[in-house]
């Protein structure tokens, strides 16, 4: 991917371009541009006075560059000294290529929880995917990704995988469908490594997987996938995604039913000790 260089109108620096620009950046720009517009300033004489090019101003404004400091407090100042740009510049998180727009805000929240909960019956859960089934999945994707976007899709995840590793004190809890490692998605080599990927991922203490076995008689979670998180301030969030969509949810008392399906599920499938046991037989018959 290219970016244009562009130079500063006067010496101070230009803010970064981002790749793929988040909801924030776009909401903050958003507010810069009718922050000035108010003032009946045009971009140019908005850019003489916080020394920013024209070009960067319409960027930020866009949603295209981070501003960094210089750029909120030059345009804090020139704006009327509301607080508003300082303020909201707290909240600024950057895009992150390969991760779908939608999820991105719960991407943020993984980083700092204190628990993580995860149930999928769709496919195997992103953080104990393999390279070999990620790649799978990309080439399943309708329509067709590029190789630019499956090479971002593909190092994205790897990347938010680093959380099982660098989070020891987080808890990680999986529940997959045995159905998934059946469907045998990319091929017998494909699941076979699948498999020895996701045993590998769950071994540490803090990470547990149970298999939702396909000859249940019940099952508390026929409504779809579930994911949980508890942050470090003792809330917690949920997380409900479908075809091109994605909903983090804040309210106590959908919280509270996902929590509960989610308890009765774990108590259906099968023990971390019986679904590692499922895994080695299934493995052993590829």
């Amino acid at each position: 991917m290219t970016t244009d260089h562009v130079e500063p109108a006067v010496a101070g620096g230009e803010c970064e371009r981002e790749p793929d620009p988040s909801d924030s950046l776009r909401t903050f720009g958003a507010v810069v541009q009718a922050l000035r517009e108010h003032a009946g300033l045009s971009r140019v004489r908005f850019g003489e006075l916080v020394r920013y090019s024209k070009h960067t101003v319409e960027s930020v404004e866009l949603g295209r560059r981070m501003p960094d400091a210089s750029f909120v407090e030059r345009a804090e100042e020139a704006l009327g000294n509301t607080g508003a740009l300082r303020h909201s510049a707290r909240f600024l998180t950057r895009g992150e290529a390969g991760l779908a727009v939608w999820f991105r805000r719960w991407a943020q929240l993984e980083k700092v929880a204190v628990s993580l909960c995860t149930y999928e019956c769709r496919l195997v859960p992103g953080l104990l995917q393999s390279v070999g089934y990620m790649r799978a999945l990309c080439d399943n994707d309708i329509p067709p990704l590029s190789d630019e976007d499956l090479e971002a899709t593909v190092q994205a995840r790897l990347k938010r995988q680093r959380l099982l590793v660098e989070r020891p004190n987080t808890t990680f809890d999986f529940i997959v469908e045995e159905s998934l490692f059946v469907c045998r998605l990319g091929g017998a080599d494909v699941t076979r490594d699948l498999i020895d990927h996701v045993l590998q991922a769950v071994a540490p203490r803090n990470v547990t997987l149970q298999i939702m076995p396909a000859d249940t008689e019940y099952h508390a979670c026929m409504a779809g996938p579930i994911q949980l998180l508890e942050t470090p301030d003792g809330s917690w969030r949920g997380y409900s995604e479908g075809q091109e969509n994605g909903r983090l949810i804040a309210d106590p008392k959908q919280v509270s039913r996902l929590h509960m399906r989610y308890a009765r599920l774990r108590s259906q499938a099968l023990s971390p000790k019986a679904s590692v046991g499922l895994l080695e037989r299934m493995r052993g018959e590829l």
